[in-house]
């Protein structure tokens, strides 16, 4: 491959990208090919796909993030709709949560203790006085008077009446509980290039007895009218959802995958997914059988789930089970 002797870096990168792309044979992959070398060889923290998307085409970012893809395939093919849950990794991304909003959907995203908001009766200036000359100015403004707040500074100036102790669900032994609050706050991140402030969503926080400072952060589109204990629940649903990834690795074989290609993972993922479905359904449909006393368990049980043990989802229907894998 003969490259230019020339100190112009970004045209020899280009005559060797184009090397590269003429090997692959497939017009189609030829543009994905050239944006990830790019991306690969660009300034940035994380050498992903959707870091890497946002240097190389910032104007299709939302549409190439393939959780936000796999919402609107799921609300195209009419499925229910609920609230959308994220964790902290994807709750922080104001994008991600905006798109979400404009597919009419509501969410519960963890967020960070830095995350920056406008607590209740503040906000940004306004834009500008039009002088008459020019364009009007539209973008709002902040000033030393004019600034917003982290999650972490609004949350440990709220009053000791602003908490409570709700229960959200049943443990192994009791229900499992702890201490929250919730305020109504404007998202303030890069606001001011925006020519108006973002609607008012919910913040909840948790924040337990006995801890130096609040463990989680929430912000969510649900209701302004939803019920305390009901948001909590909600946000709290995201432990049924690590649950079930923990049981499709353990019980069903997800993590046992050897081969390439994202087509045969995802026929692989599809399957355990299909195999899986037995088992909450064996829960409900067969009577509990008690657990085991720890001294008959083998080491690969020893650890439980839910005070079941791990790898005997259903005790004494081992055979019935291992029929779906």
């Amino acid at each position: 491959m003969d490259l230019p002797r020339s100190n112009d870096g970004e045209a020899r990168f280009s005559v060797y990208v184009e090397g590269l792309t003429s090997m692959i044979g497939h017009a189609d992959r030829a543009k994905p090919l050239r944006d990830y070398c790019l991306g690969l060889m660009m300034p940035c923290e994380r050498k992903s796909v959707e870091p890497m998307a946002a240097i190389t085409e910032p104007e299709r970012t939302a549409a190439q993030h393939q959780s936000l893809l796999q919402i609107r395939w799921a609300c195209e093919d009419g499925l229910p709709r609920g609230a959308v849950l994220m964790d902290a990794g994807y709750g922080v991304d104001t994008d991600l949560r905006t798109s979400i909003t404009g597919l009419g959907l509501s969410y519960v995203a963890g967020t960070q203790s830095h995350t920056t908001v406008w607590a209740p009766g503040t906000g940004p200036r306004r834009p500008k006085k039009w002088s008459g000359q020019g364009r009007p100015p539209k973008l709002l403004r902040r000033d030393n008077k004019h600034k917003p707040a982290s999650v972490k500074e609004l949350v440990l100036a709220l009053p000791r009446r602003a908490w409570r102790t709700i229960r959200w669900r049943e443990a192994t032994a009791e229900k499992l509980s702890s201490r929250f609050a919730r305020v109504r706050v404007r998202v303030a991140h890069r606001d001011y290039w925006l020519a108006a402030g973002r609607p008012e969503e919910w913040l909840l926080i948790e924040w337990p007895d006995g801890e130096k400072e609040p463990i989680k952060y929430w912000l969510s589109t649900l209701p302004e009218d939803v019920a305390f204990r009901e948001l909590v629940d909600i946000a709290k649903v995201r432990w049924r959802i690590e649950r079930d990834y923990q049981e499709l690795k353990q019980e069903v074989g997800l993590g046992h995958f050897e081969g390439r290609g994202w087509r045969c993972f995802h026929h692989h993922a599809t399957l355990c997914i299909a195999a899986y479905r037995n088992l909450p359904y064996a829960k409900v449909t067969s009577p509990e059988d008690p657990p085991l006393p720890r001294s008959e368990l083998n080491c690969n049980d020893a650890t439980e789930i839910g005070g079941r043990p791990r790898n005997d989802a259903l005790a004494g229907r081992r055979a019935e089970i291992a029929d779906f894998r």
